[in-house]
C-alpha cells in the first residue's frame, strides 16, 4: 500500500524533475522525450492526464511553461521549456534595511533536500542524454536552513491542507501523540514552530519542530480543512510559544552593514576598532534571546564579530570551523 506521505513525496519529486528538465535545456523539449524520461511506466491516457496536471500545478506556482513547435516547417508534436528570462525575478530596488533582511534570508536557507533532489534529477537527465545547463538552476535554489527532520512534512501538509500526526515531547516529559491541522510554519525567537488547530483539544496550538520525536505523518485527505481568515502565524507564535530567555550580547558590526542586528540594539558605540585593526566598526549591545543569533551573525559574514558572551562566540567559531573550505585563520 502506498502511503499518503509517499504519494506526496513522489509528486514533489516529479514536479521538481519536470521543472529542472524544462529549465536546464536551451531548446524546446519534445513531449515524447519528456514522457520517456519522467513518465516511462504510464499508459498513453495516464501520461496525458498526469502531464497536464503537472503542467498546470507548475503554472499555478508561477512557472511560465512555454509551448511551441519544434520544427516550424512540420506540424509535429509540441515542445516545452521554461525560459529563464521569464522565470527569474525582475530587478528589485530595496532600501538598506530591506536588503539586509533579504540577504540574511538568502544566506540562512540551505535546505539539504533540494540539493539532493536536484542532484538526482540532473544525474537522471544527463544519463538519459539530455543536454543539461546546470547554471540555470541558481534561480530555483532555496536557501533556508531547517534541520528538523519533519520540517518538510509540515510544510507540505500546510500547502496541501492535510492533517498531521506526530509524537511530541515537552521538556522533561514523555512523548505524546498529537493531531494537528497545520495552518503554517513560522520562525520565532530563533526556532521553527508549526501553528494550527489541535484536534485533540479543539484549540489553536503551536509546536516547536525540534521537539517532534521521530517523523511526522500526514493523517487525512488533502483540502480537508481551511485556515481561519486573517490568521497571523507570527502573532499566534508570540502569544502561545514560551517567551524566550534574554541575555546580553555584544557584537562588533562593520559600518554600513548588519541592519537587522542594529534594529535590536539597546546601546551603540560608533567608530570602534574592529578585529581587522580598522576603526570603521560599531559596537552593538543586544538584550534578547541568543537562540538563532549565531545564524544571524554568520549570515553577515565577515561584517559581524561576537565579543560576548563566550558561548555565542564559540558557537559561531565552531560553525565556521566545520565549513569544508574555511577562509583565513579563525581566532
Amino acid at each position: 500500500m502506498v502511503t499518503p506521505e509517499a504519494q506526496t513525496e513522489a509528486k514533489s519529486e516529479r514536479l521538481l524533475n519536470l521543472l529542472i528538465m524544462l529549465l536546464v535545456q536551451r531548446h524546446l523539449v519534445p513531449k515524447a522525450r519528456i514522457r520517456a524520461i519522467l513518465y516511462p511506466d504510464h499508459s498513453d491516457d495516464a501520461f496525458e492526464r498526469k502531464f497536464d496536471r503537472d503542467k498546470e500545478e507548475l503554472r499555478s506556482l508561477g512557472v511560465p511553461i512555454e509551448v511551441g513547435a519544434i520544427d516550424a516547417l512540420f506540424d509535429d508534436e509540441p515542445g516545452y521549456r521554461v525560459r529563464r528570462d521569464q522565470f527569474a525575478l525582475p530587478e528589485i530596488d530595496l532600501d538598506p534595511e530591506e536588503a539586509a533582511v533579504v540577504g540574511l534570508a538568502a544566506k540562512v536557507w540551505d535546505h539539504a533536500r533540494f540539493a539532493t533532489a536536484a542532484s538526482d534529477a540532473v544525474r537522471k537527465l544527463t544519463a538519459a542524454g539530455v543536454d543539461v545547463d546546470t547554471s540555470r538552476l541558481d534561480i530555483v535554489q532555496p536557501r533556508l536552513r531547517a534541520d528538523e527532520p519533519s520540517f518538510e512534512v509540515f510544510l507540505e501538509a500546510v500547502r496541501d491542507r492535510v492533517p498531521v500526526r506526530f509524537d511530541y515531547a515537552r521538556a522533561g516529559a514523555a512523548p505524546q501523540t498529537r493531531h494537528l491541522q497545520p495552518w503554517g510554519v513560522t520562525r520565532y525567537a530563533g526556532r521553527w514552530y508549526v501553528v494550527g488547530q489541535d484536534t485533540d483539544r479543539s484549540a489553536e496550538r503551536v509546536f516547536r519542530l525540534s521537539r517532534v520525536r521521530g517523523r511526522a505523518h500526514t493523517d487525512g485527505d488533502p483540502g480537508s480543512y481551511d485556515v481561519p481568515p486573517g490568521t497571523d502565524l507570527r502573532e499566534v507564535a508570540r502569544r502561545l510559544a514560551p517567551a524566550p530567555s534574554h541575555e546580553r550580547s555584544v557584537l562588533l558590526v562593520r559600518q554600513g552593514a548588519g541592519h537587522t542586528l542594529r534594529r535590536d540594539a539597546v546601546d551603540l558605540e560608533v567608530g570602534v576598532t574592529g578585529p581587522d585593526g580598522r576603526d570603521d566598526w560599531d559596537r552593538l549591545v543586544l538584550t534578547r534571546g541568543t537562540v538563532g543569533l549565531a545564524d544571524e551573525v554568520l549570515g553577515h559574514g565577515p561584517a559581524a564579530f561576537v565579543e560576548e558572551p563566550a558561548t555565542l562566540r564559540e558557537a559561531v567559531v565552531t560553525r565556521l570551523r566545520a565549513l569544508p573550505d574555511p577562509v583565513g585563520d579563525l581566532p
